[in-house]
């Protein structure tokens, strides 16, 4: 896993933004997705993402085999949430790892929290998702969705090698249909993807991200 470059990297940090204005929309309109509630916050914003997000959402959607959808789960994040989920997991590393210092708590935090500055979801440019059938039931994608390195011993990890042959040919069909519509993988989570966002330039060569923070 060596080879993953975490949120954390300077490269990330250095891609700029060229905010271009597109608003965030709620993405239980039109009722083409099926959303859980699990993340659910009072000001509703986990249903919010980027226009330019949904329409590949449901681009993605419509090249899954019939009889299954896309589980949509959470995407925009508020900066004040994402910056109180990576302290609560930064601290929870450092009571854990007194020894480390703390660049070393900040890039290990970041494989499971994306920093708050560079945040995706903060861009309502990420989406965590899975896969479910026609009666909304979860399929097997080897962990539940937001399982740390901890809990799951790595099989987060988007192509863990320790998961089941059913969860693993799941992982594929979820990645294959959004990698064909535009959107990358965060590595170390099978579930997080984005557009336009600061890691989605790095990954495709893109000079400029296209969504930068926002607040609602």
């Amino acid at each position: 896993m060596d080879e993953i470059v975490l949120m954390s990297a300077p490269e990330v940090a250095a891609i700029p933004v060229t905010e271009c204005g597109e608003e965030l929309v709620d993405v239980r309109h039109g009722g083409s997705l099926l959303v859980d509630v699990r993340k659910q916050d009072p000001a509703d914003a986990f249903a919010y993402l980027r226009v330019g997000v949904l329409d590949r959402l449901l681009e993605a959607q419509a090249m899954l085999p019939r009889g299954l959808r896309l589980l949509y789960v959470e995407g925009y994040r508020p900066p004040s949430l994402q910056r109180t989920y990576f302290e609560e997991y930064a601290g929870q590393l450092r009571a854990d790892h007194p020894e480390w210092h703390a660049d070393q708590v900040h890039s290990a935090a970041s494989r499971y929290v994306s920093p708050p500055d560079i945040a995706p979801h903060s861009a309502g440019a990420a989406v965590d998702l899975t896969l479910a059938n026609a009666d909304g039931r979860e399929l097997d994608l080897g962990t539940r969705m937001n399982a740390d390195p901890e809990e799951s011993a790595g099989a987060c990890y988007t192509h863990a090698l320790d998961i089941s042959e059913e969860a693993r040919a799941n992982r594929e069909l979820l990645g294959s249909v959004l990698t064909a519509a535009g959107l990358v993988n965060y590595p170390t989570e099978w579930w997080h993807w984005s557009y336009g966002d600061r890691y989605w330039a790095l990954v495709t060569g893109k000079a400029t991200a296209l969504y930068g923070p926002k607040e609602v």
